[in-house]
């Protein structure tokens, strides 16, 4: 550094000592105002006006009752989905017992409509049994009534010689 106006290089010894304790002292100074505006520069950087923050400060605290709202909103449908499910619960419980019920009748139907089908194919096979024995039967008849035609030709046959 120069040797300020007015100070001769061949001064005192604590005179300059002073110098350059000044010197130290100023230059720290500087660094110091140096590193204080740098701070001051981030801070202003990063400043936010009153007006601002309390427009944002007002903005999340309507948007905390429009939460409150929507959280009130969203328990009041989700009472009412859970009566839903309950009676969709008791719905489904009713349909399974009459699906069950239905499906017990229907057997029921079912196997008697099995049991009379096979009566009536035993009464069809009966009557065709009777209905066979009856030809059967007829034809012996018509057997005996040939043969009790043949035998009266024979009575009158012997008659008429007889005579």
């Amino acid at each position: 550094m120069a040797t300020p106006v007015g100070w001769s290089q061949g001064g005192s010894g604590s005179v300059c000592l002073a110098f350059d304790q000044l010197r130290d002292v100023i230059e720290s100074q500087e660094e110091l105002i140096h590193q204080l505006r740098n701070v001051m520069v981030l801070q202003d950087e990063n400043f936010v006006s009153k007006e601002e923050f309390q427009a944002v400060e007002k903005k999340l605290v309507e948007e905390k009752a429009a939460h409150a709202k929507t959280k009130v909103l969203l328990s009041k449908e989700e009472e009412k989905l859970q009566f839903a499910l309950g009676e969709v619960e008791v719905l489904s419980k009713q349909l399974e017992k009459e699906k069950l019920a239905f499906e017990k009748a229907l057997s029921t139907v079912k196997s008697r409509a099995l049991q009379e089908s096979s009566k009536k194919d035993q009464l069809i096979t009966k009557c065709n049994e009777i209905e066979s024995h009856i030809i059967k039967q007829e034809d012996i008849l018509n057997g005996k009534e040939n043969e009790i035609k043949e035998l009266q030709q024979v009575i009158c046959q012997q008659k008429q010689i007889f005579r």
